[in-house]
């Protein structure tokens, strides 16, 4: 007999030796044993209603499980049905999530009885999991189905591990389970191409996403807004955003009507690149192609123009949005005091912020990290504490952006003690560092010519759990490059080949810099030379550095030269 016991409630799974099978017996706290229950018939509707439905109506032919029929890829659940857990479900959900062993969980779902009731509690609790983005969860019961369990696996628990599997970046294995699912003589549905195609776009996979392409009209199946969408949100997150662009264009041509969620994605690419108006002309076709944009539209391009600092813009898309009967979400509000806080008006965020809370829509820790930005990046790091100290107070337990934003408003002013006392609060606290921080306080020693401090702090990178990136190294070379010490600069950079590690523009421009002050000018063009054969580009910091070691009128026109010469073709670029 095997007990799994949870904080409220456990499972007994108990064997029966007869033909049923197992029996299933469920005890609550009080000791109370509950054999039989009436299979729950509940659900919630977008309202927010509870309403009834009729088992007998619904089939399980086409997907496989009552409840489990209300998922869809893209959209949660469809056709208004939100399934609320049976008191079973709940149990297997509370025992899966606390227990470690993964094989102890096989061994107590082997106990389970093959009944319908039985698949709709397991199809449940892995959609469940999948709200909650618990895809090692998902993975752990899908995998126990297909492998282990007597239950005939549906096209829904494939999509589910289909989903997982990309989600975790296990494209081969997402691939297979495809494979598997047309074995099984299982049918695909619009979803399942949906959830591989982005598997293998945000992998850089495209010519096996073209594929599925194919797949899909070789099956009489045309993709639709849905797979479109999930193409384009692959290559946007495989950070392939000229792709996704051109997908978008193809998607026009063929005439399938983008949605507005195509739009909405394209609006917050175009936000990410900087490209405000863009996202704003992608708005405007929205509009005239009669799609009616949501709340996450208009908080994309308040986003949009807050990225570029647009402050009075942002606020117009803030109005727009009260115009059009919607309510801001805390998302809005974010985006809008983002604005105010990468303008350089802390005041402005600050009123967002109290504007927020006085409609009745709760701050989250987003809205907290904004504001300790806000004031940070004016300078003005006793605010940014106040509201730090706010968050902590609120029982709002600070991420490690959280801790960051408030080194950074210290490091601005170069109270160095202050971001130590932050580091070691973090410790305390149980906040595990990471390199990205530790860069950071690199930056601050070396910037402030701290080197005693800094090559301290470079022993311990090397000595504890942290890897050190080209970033770390980039810090260094710039400080000893930007200090005079040439010759450490260049013993650092010698040592990157036995790092495995490979220098980027920043590494290269920091190393031209040193020798650009010292008005070096064929050292820098050595450098260059050397850059350029690496397969390393150069950038708009490369040529300003490049201008800036030359001494005569001469040297600056061939420098100019060879500036506008690398954008045309950097590979064929020499320098005499």
């Amino acid at each position: 007999m095997l007990v799994s016991k949870c904080p409220l409630n456990y499972i007994l799974f108990e064997p029966r030796i007869s033909k049923g099978g197992f029996r299933w017996k469920a005890s609550a706290s009080n000791e109370v044993p509950v054999e039989k229950w009436k299979q729950d018939s509940i659900f919630i509707d977008r309202r927010g209603r509870f309403r009834h439905f009729d088992h007998k109506k619904v089939s399980r032919k086409r997907c496989g499980s009552l409840r489990g029929r209300g998922w869809k890829y893209g959209s949660g659940f469809v056709d208004g049905i939100f399934p609320v857990l049976s008191p079973i479900a709940q149990q297997i959900l509370t025992f899966i999530k606390t227990e470690k062993d993964p094989e102890r969980i096989w061994s107590s779902l082997d106990t389970l009885r093959l009944t319908n009731h039985t698949w709709d509690d397991l199809i449940n609790v892995a959609v469940q999991f999948r709200l909650n983005k618990q895809w090692d969860l998902i993975i752990l019961m899908c995998e126990w189905i297909l492998c282990r369990s007597s239950f005939q696996a549906d096209v829904i628990c494939y999509n589910l591990l289909i989903e997982a599997y990309g989600q975790s970046s296990l494209v081969k294995k997402a691939e297979s389970t495809y494979l598997a699912l047309v074995n099984a003589r299982c049918v695909p549905t619009e979803d399942t191409y949906a959830l591989l195609l982005k598997s293998y776009s945000k992998c850089g996979m495209i010519e096996k996403a073209e594929a599925v392409f194919s797949e899909m009209r070789k099956t009489g199946l045309p993709p639709s807004a849905l797979v479109y969408n999930a193409y384009i949100d692959g290559l946007m997150k495989g950070r392939n955003s000229q792709k996704a662009l051109a997908i978008f264009d193809r998607m026009k041509r063929e005439s399938c009507q983008p949605s507005t969620d195509t739009y909405t994605m394209l609006i917050n690419l175009y936000g990410k690149e900087n490209k405000s108006y863009m996202a704003l002309k992608m708005f405007n076709e929205m509009k005239t192609q009669k799609c009616k944009p949501n709340i996450c539209t208009y908080t994309a391009l308040v986003n949009a123009f807050a990225r570029s600092g647009l402050c009075e813009k942002a606020e117009e898309v803030f109005e727009e949005l009260q115009e059009a009967g919607l309510e801001p979400d805390v998302y809005t509000y974010n985006a809008l005091m983002e604005a105010y806080s990468r303008a350089g008006y802390p005041q402005g965020a600050a009123e967002i912020f109290s504007l927020m809370q006085h409609m009745g829509c709760e701050p989250d820790r987003a809205s907290y990290n904004i504001m300790v930005d806000a004031y940070g990046r004016a300078g003005l790091h006793e605010d940014a504490q106040t509201v730090f100290d706010e968050m902590t107070r609120l029982g709002i337990a600070p991420s490690m952006k959280s801790y960051m934003l408030l080194i950074s408003a210290y490091s601005r002013n170069s109270n160095v003690s202050k971001c130590e006392e932050i580091v070691n609060q973090m410790q305390k606290s149980g906040v595990k560092l990471d390199t990205f921080l530790l860069n950071s306080m690199l930056n601050l020693y070396g910037r402030l010519g701290q080197f005693a401090k800094m090559e301290e702090l470079v022993t311990v990178i090397k000595a504890g759990p942290y890897n050190a990136d080209i970033s770390t190294y980039n810090i260094l070379i710039n400080a000893y490059g930007r200090s005079g010490f040439v010759a450490k600069m260049e013993e650092v950079f010698q040592s990157l080949p036995a790092k495995n590690l490979k220098p980027d523009v920043v590494t290269w421009t920091s190393r031209l810099g040193a020798y650009s002050k010292k008005k070096q000018y064929q050292r820098c063009l050595e450098i260059f030379e050397e850059m350029i054969d690496e397969g390393c580009y150069p950038d708009g910091g490369t040529a300003k550095v490049l201008l800036s070691s030359c001494s005569s009128e001469d040297q600056i026109e061939q420098v100019t030269i060879v500036i506008r010469s690398m954008h045309k073709n950097v590979k064929t670029v020499e320098l005499v």
